[in-house]
């Protein structure tokens, strides 16, 4: 079903990455072109603010101004997602979108590989990316679901519990 699909970056309006996403995934199932569109993704990560010395979690755009497709380029699907209201480009020359390539869609945290975690409760893991790169920790929860592990750290001489992606740890 899904054959020679690659990830394309769309260039859009400020603010305006949710109601193109939507307008895009209407107009695929209006035109039933599903089969040529695996995943449009508009990035975003969790962060904490402080607002009237209220901790409020919010998500934020990792990309403002930008929608990532995994999509089969024809003639069609360029047409359809070039002419969406709020759409202003594709990543590339006008004439041909260029692809991102695996490294880039990695780096980016766009996709992650399909990561099958060995490891148990109690073992040691070293973090390799992220705020607690190089920290060493004692693994407490692993949830399979979220894919996410539970890990007790040394933060400041304290003992501190953060929970981390999968694809960041190194078992020890």
């Amino acid at each position: 079903m899904f054959e020679g699909v690659r990830w394309y970056a769309v260039h859009t309006y400020s603010g305006y990455e949710n109601k193109v996403k939507a307008n895009i995934e209407k107009i695929i199932e209006n035109r039933k072109m599903q089969e040529y569109f695996e995943q449009i993704v508009v990035p975003t990560k969790e962060t904490i603010e402080m607002r009237n010395n209220v901790k409020k979690s919010v998500q934020r755009k990792t990309y403002p101004g930008y929608v990532f497709l995994k999509m089969q380029m024809t003639d069609d699907t360029w047409y359809v997602v070039r002419n969406t209201r709020g759409v202003t480009s594709f990543v590339g020359p006008a004439s041909k979108p260029v692809p991102l390539t695996d490294e880039e869609i990695l780096t980016m945290g766009i996709e992650f590989p399909d990561i099958e975690l060995d490891l148990d409760i109690g073992e040691i893991v070293r973090i390799v990316t992220g705020p607690f790169e190089g920290s060493i920790g004692n693994v407490k929860d692993i949830n399979h679901q979220k894919k996410t592990v539970s890990i007790t750290l040394s933060v400041f001489g304290r003992e501190t519990q953060v929970e981390v992606d999968y694809h960041v740890l190194q078992r020890m």
